[in-house]
């Protein structure tokens, strides 16, 4: 287990190198100057002058970037542009409201998607079989944003049942924060669902064709028995990773809930840092959400094995 970490760990390494290098090509390549922005178009042309140099900005770009690098491993990601706020604390805060509504909606969805994929596929080319797909297929091809939209007219505006738009801290006060989750989790909920739902009944199928499933119906026991003991595991590993690549994705993200729902989250703060041209900001949260996803894979990487008997780590 310690060899399998490290190896992994060894090919993160290279893979955050790779996304650093080209968030601070991106960044570098978008038109418009972060002193200017920062000093106004009228700035004395010695106080840009002097900004510039404190921000190392009067360097050549490789020296740039590893300034920026070191800095970044230290844990300073700068302060932002607009507000002056240290970078890091910004997006651990915004981060933590993400996570909040992610972990939830990830949970949910997969306790609803697995065992009806599994019993779509016990029951493959059936009425049951047939609602499923077709119920999964639907939730598809609902976008996230319009999904989200028609909750806000319905349950919000029409019926009144829940708040409209805001966010409140759960420490603040538990109740109203259930309360203004409950759209957003469940926009996420039925988003993902199909998505789940169709790669567990794949892998299922798949399985159920394996020699030992026909060994153990042949030993007697109940078709339940089958698949729930023998099935379960050896099939829900492609969907554990399906499962692990949509949380890093949405952790890294959910720009349009947040942004529908006026949610302060980590895609929300990226989607108003681009608009503000707040490059600091920017920088810190692609390579806040690169670090995320690598995370994520790894936790499932080392998590595979206990899914499936065949892996070994």
């Amino acid at each position: 287990m310690v060899r399998f970490l490290l190896q992994r760990l060894g090919m993160a390494v290279p893979t955050l190198l790779v996304v650093a290098v080209i968030v601070f090509a991106m960044i570098r390549l978008i038109p418009g100057d972060p002193v200017t922005l920062m000093l106004g178009d009228m700035a004395d042309p010695s106080a840009v002058a002097d900004l510039r140099r404190s921000l190392g900005l009067d360097q050549p770009i490789p020296v740039q970037f590893l300034y920026w690098l070191g800095n970044a491993l230290s844990g300073d990601f700068g302060h932002s542009i607009s507000t002056g706020q240290s970078v890091l604390p910004l997006i651990i805060d915004r981060f933590s409201v993400s996570a909040s509504i992610v972990l939830v909606a990830v949970a949910l969805a997969s306790l609803v998607a697995v065992p009806a994929g599994m019993i779509a596929a016990w029951r493959q080319d059936s009425p049951l079989d047939l609602a499923v797909i077709s119920g999964a297929t639907l939730l598809l091809s609902i976008p996230t944003f319009w999904l989200g939209l028609l909750m806000l007219l319905l349950l919000g505006l029409k019926l009144q049942w829940l708040p409209v738009i805001g966010y409140v801290p759960f420490a603040e006060d538990p109740g109203a924060a259930l309360l203004y989750m409950i759209m957003p989790v469940a926009t996420l909920v039925l988003v993902e669902t199909g998505v789940v739902i169709r790669m567990a009944r794949a892998s299922t199928i798949e399985v159920m064709r394996l020699e030992y499933i026909t060994h153990a119906r042949a030993k007697g026991l109940s078709e339940g028995a089958v698949l729930w003991r023998h099935a379960f595991r050896t099939a829900f590993a492609p969907t554990w990773t399906l499962i692990g690549l949509m949380l890093g994705n949405l952790l890294g993200g959910i720009a349009v809930v947040e942004t529908v729902f006026t949610i302060p989250g980590l895609g929300r703060l990226l989607v108003d840092a681009i608009y503000a041209r707040d490059y600091p900001v920017v920088q810190g949260c692609l390579l806040f959400i690169a670090g995320i996803y690598v995370v994520v894979n790894l936790i499932v990487d080392l998590l595979y094995p206990l899914f499936d008997p065949r892996v070994t780590a």
